[in-house]
């Protein structure tokens, strides 16, 4: 899912991640990949929100799914595998 700036933010206060830019050159690829969301690089790779269940029938979540892991130490490498769900779940908002 593509989410907006203040979601983007509320998922950093939450994920200790940095969101990759929508004009990187790398968008493209990921898109095509793995569809239009907004991803994150953290320390275990790459990740998407996905949305989670509602907190207290109030609260909008999203689930942190890890799209790809780095190969190596340097971190310069992402390999894609199967889409995978991490413990790391974030309040997004208000529900609509």
């Amino acid at each position: 899912m593509k989410l907006t700036s203040a979601r983007i933010d509320r998922t950093l206060s939450q994920f200790d991640a940095q969101p990759v830019p929508d004009n990187h050159p790398v968008m493209e690829q990921f898109n095509r990949l793995f569809g239009d969301h907004t991803f994150f690089i953290d320390r275990n790779g790459l990740n998407i929100i996905e949305p989670g269940e509602p907190r207290d029938g109030k609260l909008e979540t999203g689930q942190v799914i890890k799209l790809a892991s780095w190969t190596d130490d340097t971190r310069s490498t992402l390999a894609p595998h199967e889409r995978e769900s991490t413990e790391v779940v974030v309040v997004l908002g208000r529900a609509a």
